[in-house]
């Protein structure tokens, strides 16, 4: 078999989750052999630009160009990173063991306690609010390492992170306190790894990899963001658990909360319902 051929940015974070996806294929198919295509995306590059559309779909853009034209194999992404609707002839094939879905509050030195903490994320925003009223929050862009740099030297007293890119990133030392995920609802796939090909071929070494209770908590909380439209302008968190066959999914838009339950399998109608109820409560308390 040739060699496979795996698009992936090039930040740190975003190699390693491209290694950490080889490792658990090598695990079932030790003579598969693979190479990594890195790509700039729009997101990397233009890290000051303000993306009226939010920031869904600029660190997949030009990967998933890449894989319509043949030129790799397959992609490996963060799901939070991706936009719900898939470009057509795309599809994601496996996703991942989640990581751990929380986001986490890293600090700086104590010298810098009067300066803002640091999120890109309206989300993370509007929920550490209700935590800390009176804590100034300022927007912060880039990868993991360049925001650590920023906080260390003096601009941010602290950062809000998923704790599963900081741990990845061998930083979980850093973390000051992990936020419960009744704190802060993550956001849709926050943990998860989501291998991305084309419709119209075999990846037999994929499906193999596939964790399926990923893939359903990720179906619902995708299908929940739907209704509000994707972008980190936009307000959405969610996160779907499964015990003994029952998704239990909690979801979070512009300041509301509200979690239902139901069979496993109807993942996109629990996400979709969800939202209703939602939107629901929204109208009512005008």
């Amino acid at each position: 078999m040739k060699k496979i051929l795996i698009g992936s940015r090039k930040s740190p974070l975003a190699l390693i989750q491209t290694g950490i996806i080889i490792n658990n294929i090598l695990q079932k198919f030790p003579g598969l052999e693979f190479e990594i295509i890195k790509f700039d995306t729009s997101g990397d590059i233009n890290q000051n630009k303000n993306f009226n559309s939010g920031l869904k779909g600029v660190f997949t853009r030009e990967i998933e160009q890449a894989l319509l034209n043949h030129k790799i194999d397959f992609a490996v992404h963060s799901l939070k990173d991706m936009a719900v609707n898939s470009e057509a002839g795309l599809k994601i094939i496996a996703y991942s063991d989640r990581a751990d879905p929380r986001d986490v509050l890293i600090l700086g030195d104590e010298k810098f306690k009067n300066m803002p903490v640091g999120t890109s994320s309206i989300r993370r925003k509007l929920q550490i609010k209700n935590l800390y009223p009176d804590l100034k929050i300022m927007p912060i862009r880039g990868n993991i390492n360049t925001r650590i740099k920023k906080l260390d030297s003096g601009e941010f007293s602290g950062l809000i992170l998923s704790a599963a890119g900081v741990c990845r990133m061998n930083f979980e030392d850093r973390i000051k306190k992990y936020f419960s995920l009744d704190e802060i609802i993550p956001a849709p796939g926050q943990g998860v790894l989501a291998c991305q090909g084309r419709t119209d071929e075999n990846y037999f070494y994929l499906d193999a990899i596939n964790n399926k209770n990923s893939e359903l908590c990720a179906t619902a909380e995708r299908e929940f963001s739907r209704t509000f439209g994707t972008g980190c302008n936009i307000p959405v968190g969610a996160y779907a658990e499964i015990n003994n066959n029952i998704l239990s999914l909690t979801g979070f838009y512009n300041s509301m909360s509200a979690k239902i339950s139901g069979d496993k399998n109807n993942a996109k109608i629990i996400g979709r319902n969800l939202a209703e109820t939602i939107l629901n409560l929204k109208i009512n308390s005008r």
